[in-house]
């Protein structure tokens, strides 16, 4: 979570303030202290460690003459779209700690000079002298992630004297790296010096290439309305003309063809006349290829059909069986739901932003998926965390896919998805890194009313979805906040007895939370009689009583088998989870928390449930033991 109980306000002060005092550099063009100092509004952004500010490092001309040294790749032919690659560096006279290698792509990316200005770089929170590289690394590992490296266990003779002795030994070093198809060609680098004072040592002779740039790829659903007869599929491919999907007895259906460029990213972030790149648009920019989406009609709900993607020209998917959820209106529903998951390297590589907990998560989602135990996905906010690195979506979607390419796979935006200076989003800080939606709305196209007003409401089984935008205008008489009003009202609670309100910022969390959100939007949510309001961007677990203005107007009861039950019965307020815990780093709870805290869990999971006409019940599933930590139910008889 970021900014927790900071408000809109606020935020924009904040950056207009550090706007200002870029405006007035000094002669020698050195920034302020108070701009030195202002990493604070970038500390969840694009700085938390080393290698995620390594675009700022000044960098220094490694002033080893090695004539023996080496990187190269072992690998058979061209990449796959998937696969492990190990990075060999030889030659190395004196091994070091600081020694690394760095993925980088596109492979004519510039390692060695970039802009002068430190001005173009401030939005990644660091304020060093000079950026060590124009485009960002993909990923990068230190070299004593093999083990055998600072000892020398791998040792070559490479001069041998007049007597037949050694003169010149070197050591070597093996590295494994997970690479997915990025379309474009990639370099390897070596370099001493590590992170903070990073020198290139040398790079591989010939860039990689993959052996099929435009292969569909990271097919993934979402439901386009209530009936469950039609699934949209979105993939991605680096090929423009459109594709099919080839699905059921017989059918396909023909791709629409987008894609986005870094013109289309926000920079509204401003010296003076100048407006200053966001990572976006600038050094974390790389090409998305294309995306197809297709509708795919004439389904059933609650049924399970196969489909492939692709064409004769770029090759196909393989076949993936998928399953329809149930249409709005009847009986069952199963569904999965958590915010703020991302992605982490399957590799141990540093990467830009890392959500450690997703592994585990995904992993224990694939296994219910796999057991038929889920009709749907519901993605909370705070998506993938690439934030104005682009290469990260490609790394995300294919994590996902074993989830998304067979059930549907809904989202909800986050503040790492919108959020920017003067772009719309309602609150301005740096969060999306200058994507201000762009990507997500391109490779998660939802039921929305229009482009950058997503938010939108889906029925399945006995659940009606309120899935709103929280980085979007919800003051009364916006027009989100008119669609909300109406939208819940008209819900037909005889066909949908479930009314679920979701978003990405909570409204209650013992971490804090908006105010002026709680005092603008929880009415509406009693007027409308809403049962459960799901939020994350807090990264934890934690559950309401049935809350309104911050009291308890009802309590859960415990059931015969010791699981607490909200008799909704004769209603009186909402209750409310945070289920942010499905990636990120989590945030530890306060050790007063307030009485309407009922359970506070920190620890990696997601939340599995199950609606019938009578009954909701929700488990809160420890994605690391497997254990149900948290369940509760809410009843209507």
């Amino acid at each position: 979570m970021e900014q927790r109980a900071t408000t809109h306000h606020v935020n924009k002060l904040s950056f207009i303030l550090l706007i200002l005092s870029l405006a007035f550099p000094s002669s020698s063009f050195e920034l302020r202290p108070s701009v030195a100092d202002s990493t604070f509004l970038h500390r969840n952004d694009t700085a938390i460690s080393d290698f995620r500010v390594l675009n700022r490092r000044a960098l220094f001309q490694c002033p080893d003459l090695n004539p023996y040294l080496q990187i190269n790749v072992t690998t058979q032919g061209d990449l796959s779209d998937e696969q492990f690659i190990t990075v060999n560096v030889s030659g190395v006279l004196v091994p070091s700690d600081g020694d690394w290698v760095a993925m980088v792509s596109p492979s004519f990316s510039n390692v060695t000079t970039c802009l002068r200005s430190e001005a173009y770089y401030l939005q990644t929170g660091d304020t060093s002298i000079l950026p060590l590289l124009c485009h960002y690394p993909v990923k990068a590992k230190y070299v004593t992630s093999d083990p055998s490296y600072l000892s020398c266990e791998s040792q070559k003779c490479q001069k041998y004297g007049n007597n037949g002795d050694c003169e010149v030994r070197t050591c070597a070093g093996s590295l494994s790296f997970h690479v997915v198809n990025i379309r474009t060609n990639i370099d390897f680098v070596f370099f001493a010096g590590g992170f903070s004072t990073p020198c290139i040592l040398t790079k591989t002779d010939v860039p990689l290439k993959f052996s099929n740039p435009n292969s569909p790829l990271h097919g993934h659903l979402s439901s386009i309305d209530s009936t469950a007869t039609s699934m949209r599929l979105t993939w991605v491919s680096g090929d423009k003309e459109p594709q099919q999907v080839q699905y059921g007895d017989g059918k396909s259906q023909t791709s629409e063809v987008t894609t986005f460029s870094a013109a289309d990213m926000c920079s509204e972030f401003r010296l003076g006349s100048v407006v200053v790149p966001s990572p976006a648009k600038d050094f974390g920019w790389h090409d998305p290829g294309y995306i197809h989406t297709a509708v795919m009609s004439g389904l059933q709900p609650s049924s399970t059909f196969n489909y492939k993607y692709g064409s004769d020209a770029v090759g196909w998917s393989a076949e993936i069986q998928f399953r329809t959820p149930p249409a709005g209106g009847s009986d069952e529903l199963k569904f999965l739901v958590f915010g703020d998951m991302g992605k982490a390297p399957l590799d141990s590589s540093a990467e830009h932003y890392i959500q450690p907990g997703s592994i585990s998560v995904i992993k224990g989602m694939t296994e219910e998926v796999e057991n038929g135990n889920v009709d749907s996905i519901f993605h909370i906010g705070d998506i993938s965390y690439a934030t104005g690195f682009l290469v990260e979506w490609d790394y995300f979607l294919n994590l996902i896919t074993p989830l998304a390419s067979k059930v549907s796979y809904m989202t909800a935006i986050g503040n790492h998805e919108r959020d920017y200076s003067d772009s719309g989003s309602w609150y301005t800080g740096p969060d999306s890194g200058g994507e201000c939606g762009v990507p997500y709305e391109t490779y998660f196209p939802m039921p929305t009313p229009a482009k950058d007003k997503p938010w939108y409401s889906i029925e399945q089984g006995s659940v009606h979805f309120t899935v709103i935008s929280t980085e979007h205008d919800w003051t009364e008489k916006s027009e989100q906040y008119e669609w909300m009003k109406t939208e819940m009202a008209s819900v037909d609670r005889s066909k949908t007895p479930w009314l679920v309100f979701t978003g990405h910022r909570p409204m209650y969390s013992s971490l804090g939370a908006d105010d002026q959100f709680l005092e603008t939007v929880e009415p509406l949510l009693l007027n409308n009689k809403v049962d459960l309001v799901l939020f994350g961007h807090v990264h934890n677990y934690e559950r309401t009583c049935s809350i309104y203005k911050s009291e308890c107007l009802a309590m859960p009861e415990k059931d015969k088998n010791g699981i607490d039950t909200y008799d909704n019965t004769n209603y009186t307020a909402p209750v409310q989870a945070i289920v942010g815990m499905a990636g990120f780093s989590l945030d530890k709870f306060p050790d007063d928390a307030p009485s309407w805290s009922l359970v506070r869990i920190s620890e990696f999971g997601y939340v599995r449930a199950h609606a019938t006409k009578d009954e909701l019940k929700l488990e809160f599933v420890n994605s690391d033991t497997k254990n149900v930590d948290d369940s509760f139910i809410i009843t209507k008889k």
